[in-house]
C-alpha cells in the first residue's frame, strides 16, 4: 500500500469543502486526501495537488483522469509560482499532510528508514540535489552536530557527529546499515537495537531527511504563499508529525507570522489574519489501532478572516 492518510475524515471536515471551490493539496502522496476532496467537489470545482516525487503521480490511478484535477510535479515551496502559472488568484482551502508516505519509509532503496538495508538517499525528488550520504560524508563535525540538534533535537548530537566523522575517515558511509553501525558505535543490525537506540536512530534519520529536503524551509515558504492565496473564509488544514513543524504551523496560524510574534492594535486587540478552528486534534484510539503511524499526527485548522 502506497499510503494510508491519517485523520482523513477529520481533515476533510476541517477543510469544509465547497462543491464549486478551488482547493490545493500540497502533499498528494498516495492520493487519499485528494480523492476525498474530489468526492466533495461538484463539476465546477478544482483541485491542484503537489508532490515532488513523480512516483506519487504514477500510483495515482483513476484520479489522474479526473478533469477537475491537476497534478503539479513540484516542491510545495513553489505554490505561489505555480498558482500564478495556472492563473489562480484565490483558493478556498489548502491541505498539507506533512508526514512521509508509507511508500518512502517501506521502500528500501529510498533510504528513509534504518529498518532496511539500502542506499543513504532520502531525497523526495530523486532527479537531483544532495543525498543523505552527501550530508554525512561531506559536512564538518560541527555542521553535522547542528543538523542533528536542530532537526532531531538530539542532546547527544556532538557525540553522534563525532562517531560519524570517525567512521567515515575509515570508509565512506553510503548505506543505511553503515550509518546505523556508526551511530550505535558497534556492529549491529536494526533488529538488534535496543528501544532507546531505535528512538535515537529514528531522530537521526529524521534530522538527515529534513536537511536533505529542506523541509522546514519549504514549509515556511508554502505557508506564506497560502496566506496570500486563501480567500476570506478559506481554510488551511495541516497535519504535523513532529514538534518542529507543529510549532511552526501553530505559531503561523496564531499570528500569521513565521516567528509567531503576536501583533496588537492600539487597544490591545490581537491582529491576526486567521480564526482558529482546530487547535491540535489527534487521531482516535480506533484509528491508531488500525494505523499506528497516525499516533504522532496532529491536525490544525485555521480560517482566513
Amino acid at each position: 500500500m502506497y499510503h494510508i492518510p491519517a485523520m482523513l475524515r477529520e481533515t476533510i471536515e476541517g477543510l469544509r469543502v465547497r462543491p464549486d471551490g478551488t482547493y490545493v493539496d500540497v502533499t498528494f502522496g498516495g492520493g487519499g486526501h485528494s480523492g476525498a476532496i474530489l468526492n466533495s467537489l461538484g463539476s465546477n470545482g478544482r483541485l491542484y495537488s503537489f508532490d515532488r516525487d513523480i512516483e506519487a503521480y504514477e500510483n495515482a490511478g483513476s484520479i489522474r483522469d479526473d478533469k477537475r484535477f491537476t497534478f503539479v510535479h513540484s516542491d510545495f515551496r513553489y505554490l505561489g509560482q505555480w498558482m500564478d502559472y495556472y492563473g489562480v488568484t484565490e483558493i478556498d482551502g489548502l491541505l498539507a499532510d506533512l508526514g512521509v508516505s508509507f511508500h518512502h519509509f517501506d521502500t528500501a532503496e529510498r533510504g528513509f528508514s534504518f529498518r532496511f538495508p539500502g542506499p543513504l538517499d532520502m531525497r523526495m525528488n530523486r532527479n537531483g540535489g544532495k543525498t543523505a550520504a552527501d550530508v554525512v560524508n561531506t559536512y564538518t563535525e560541527e555542521e553535522l552536530a547542528r543538523v542533528l540538534y536542530m532537526y532531531g533535537e538530539l542532546k547527544q548530537s556532538r557525540q553522534i557527529a563525532r562517531r560519524i566523522v570517525q567512521t567515515r575517515e575509515q570508509s565512506p558511509l553510503l548505506a543505511t546499515e553503515a550509518l546505523v553501525r556508526s551511530v550505535a558505535g558497534r556492529a549491529v543490525t536494526a533488529e538488534q537495537l535496543t528501544p532507546p537506540q531505535k528512538k535515537e536512530m529514528t531522530l537521526v534519520f529524521q534530522a538527515l531527511r529534513i536537511e536533505v529536503n529542506d523541509e522546514l524551509g519549504a514549509l515556511r515558504e508554502m505557508l506564506q504563499a497560502a496566506l496570500r492565496l486563501l480567500a476570506p473564509g478559506g481554510r488551511l488544514a495541516v497535519l504535523t508529525y513532529h514538534s518542529l513543524e507543529d510549532r511552526l504551523v501553530k505559531n503561523f496560524m496564531r499570528s500569521g507570522r513565521l516567528d509567531g510574534e503576536i501583533e496588537k492594535d492600539f487597544y490591545g486587540n490581537i491582529l491576526t489574519p486567521f480564526r482558529l478552528i482546530e487547535k491540535g486534534l489527534v487521531a482516535s484510539e480506533e484509528e491508531v489501532e488500525s494505523n499506528p503511524r497516525a499516533r504522532s499526527a496532529k491536525l490544525r485548522v485555521a480560517e482566513k478572516i
